[in-house]
């Protein structure tokens, strides 16, 4: 269970590709999901349900899930039959609590990360991500096993509810994220040729930090006049983008949406991948940027210290966009730009 089958989340693509490996070992697989943009592994099926459309709406639904009948009325009587249950998110993860009372199946809880409150704008932003928090805790306490992507992840779940969890750590795909991929393509397409391209693949949401990545851009070039910034994500908060784009002239590239399998290639084409991300569990794109034989330069936080290999990559004091910067000038001058 995850609320999107997309290649651009990196809780769906953990997802996609715990399903297909299940699927691979002869299990029968379903996905239960709110919003499908990409075709499923093979040999495995997806269940869509219905989810009103619109920012806060959705945000308001996804809060009253618990107390809607209607939707467990109908979604219910579609997990009967199952042996195990794992859920991603909430609020499908209360669907998987509820079916495990009515059913007896196993329900396993995959804990990536929580929403920090203290990274969005606004009385009602925050509130909701403290309920959003809340509630997801709360299915994951109800769970007979729960599975951490980092040890990060397991510490932060153990000191919110008092649960030790199994870790079991992102799997890059070595046969698509590899040094030997040729990005011309993406330099051609946006017309940066031979430019100093810097990088950042996730959803374009305050947590991200997007706005600092920017700030600690712009520093460099002042070394590095010629320099890009390729953004690459779909908008999850459209006051964030408009902020964030509003701080930028031509030489940043916001890409939106990229389809999964074109994601290598852009890693191919960034002379160093860098982000300011607040907060995470994993960071599938760092490790993808390194796997591809970039460097990498991110704030040491979260999971970081666990997740970036120190040998092509730097990991700075939170917030610090200056020393982000010098970071990535010295990576730039490294690779002879």
């Amino acid at each position: 269970m995850c609320n999107s089958l997309s290649g651009s989340i990196g809780v769906d693509r953990v997802a996609y590709k715990q399903a297909e490996s299940l699927a691979k070992e002869g299990n029968q697989v379903t996905i239960f999901t709110f919003m499908k943009e990409v075709s499923p592994p093979k040999g495995v099926e997806v269940f869509q349900l219905s989810m009103p459309k619109g920012f806060y709406l959705e945000r308001f639904w996804r809060i009253l899930f618990p107390i809607n009948i209607i939707a467990l009325g109908l979604y219910l009587p579609k997990l009967n039959g199952f042996e195990v249950v794992y859920s991603h998110q909430y609020p499908l993860s209360w669907l998987a609590y509820i079916g495990k009372k009515v059913f007896s199946y196993k329900y396993i809880y995959y804990h990536h990360h929580l929403n920090p409150p203290e990274a969005y704008q606004g009385t009602i932003q925050q509130t909701y991500a403290r309920l959003l928090n809340g509630l997801t805790l709360w299915t994951a306490t109800r769970a007979d096993h729960i599975i951490s992507i980092s040890e990060f992840s397991r510490k932060s779940l153990l000191d919110a509810i008092g649960r030790d969890s199994e870790i079991i750590s992102n799997e890059i795909d070595a046969e698509r994220f590899h040094p030997n991929i040729d990005g011309k393509f993406v330099r051609e397409k946006y017309g940066i040729q031979n430019s100093p391209v810097i990088l950042f693949v996730g959803g374009l949401a305050p947590p991200k930090r997007v706005h600092l990545l920017i700030e600690a851009f712009y520093l460099v070039k002042s070394d590095f006049p010629e320099a890009k910034l390729v953004i690459v994500g779909k908008v999850a908060f459209d006051d964030y983008y408009q902020k964030i784009k509003g701080m930028c002239d031509s030489s940043v590239i916001f890409t939106g949406y990229i389809p999964d399998e074109e994601l290598p290639y852009y890693y191919a084409a960034c002379n160093v991948y860098a982000t300011a991300s607040l907060w995470e569990g994993f960071d599938l794109p760092a490790v993808e940027a390194q796997a591809c034989g970039k460097s990498v330069v991110a704030f040491d936080i979260g999971s970081h210290s666990e997740v970036i290999n120190p040998k092509n990559g730097r990991l700075v004091p939170a917030n610090d966009t200056k020393a982000l910067a010098n970071a990535i000038i010295e990576y730039l001058s490294k690779s002879g730009q």
